[in-house]
């Protein structure tokens, strides 16, 4: 299967984008596949989740040509990392003026090899459609959007298909919303509101597994461990491997389709 490159992308933030990147990479290695996560969020929740600590550069020395490489760091075996740090934070205004800045984070990947060395690259993008995000988008074959089942961001979903059509159009033909994931669901009349809505107006982008609201999936980074080795019996575990089996199943037949 060809190396799927997959942005994790919502401009709100407080969806799961780091928690689902986190999650669904590691049960993805667990199952067998190479995976390279990548930080894109200054704030640096996916590297603290993972690892305890970082010595060395990050994706922002990577990003504004202070290191000519990406700096990778081994998770496990078949799970590795690129790492950030709140320097990330200064990079949409160094990239603001460089060549070809939309293009970075995609020369950075090629130079790595990754459609070489891994099955997935899933890219954790910052709550924000700036210069990293649009790096991000630029070098993705695939966007994947966590949507919690409430009102506002419900609608902020017409901004982000917006950004996305604009960067397939000038940037990436490849580029689109290939899957939603509704995160924080709860058996409530507003989530269930939600959820039928979104399903009524998207179809089956959304996928059917649903990540329930589960403090667990709080508590597992202040471990720096994932969910399955932190809580295995725990509901989020249990939706998280649910979505990982069923993206699998997605990719699948995305190749069956392809070929």
């Amino acid at each position: 299967m060809k190396t799927k490159i997959i942005a994790v992308a919502n401009h709100k933030g407080g969806v799961g984008k780091t928690t689902t990147v986190a999650n669904l990479g590691s049960i993805l290695s667990v199952k067998g596949h190479r995976v390279l996560l990548v930080d894109l969020d200054a704030q640096a929740n996916l590297t603290a989740s993972l690892v305890a600590s970082i010595d060395g550069p990050s994706i922002y020395e990577a990003l504004t040509g202070k290191t000519d490489c990406l700096p990778i760091v081994s998770v496990n075996n078949r799970l590795h990392l690129v790492p950030a740090s709140l320097t990330l934070a200064m990079a949409d205004v160094e990239l603001s003026t460089a060549i070809a800045r939309e293009h970075i984070l995609a020369g950075l990947l090629s130079k790595a090899k990754v459609e070489d060395n891994y099955d997935f690259v899933l890219l954790d993008c910052p709550p924000s459609l700036g210069l990293v995000t649009l790096n991000a988008i630029t070098a993705s074959t695939d966007v994947l959007i966590p949507l919690i089942s409430e009102v506002l961001p419900f609608k902020g979903l017409t901004m982000m298909s917006d950004f996305i059509s604009m960067v397939r159009q000038k940037l990436n033909p490849q580029a689109h919303i290939s899957g939603i994931v509704i995160t924080r669901w709860e058996n409530s009349k507003l989530s269930r509101g939600i959820e039928e809505r979104l399903r009524v107006w998207e179809g089956d982008v959304v996928y059917r597994s649903k990540i329930r609201k589960n403090v667990r999936l709080a508590e597992a980074p202040l471990q720096n461990r994932n969910i399955l080795d932190y809580a295995s019996g725990s509901n989020g575990a249990k939706d998280y491997t649910s979505l990982a089996e069923e993206f699998l199943e997605r990719m699948n037949e995305e190749k069956e389709v392809a070929v």
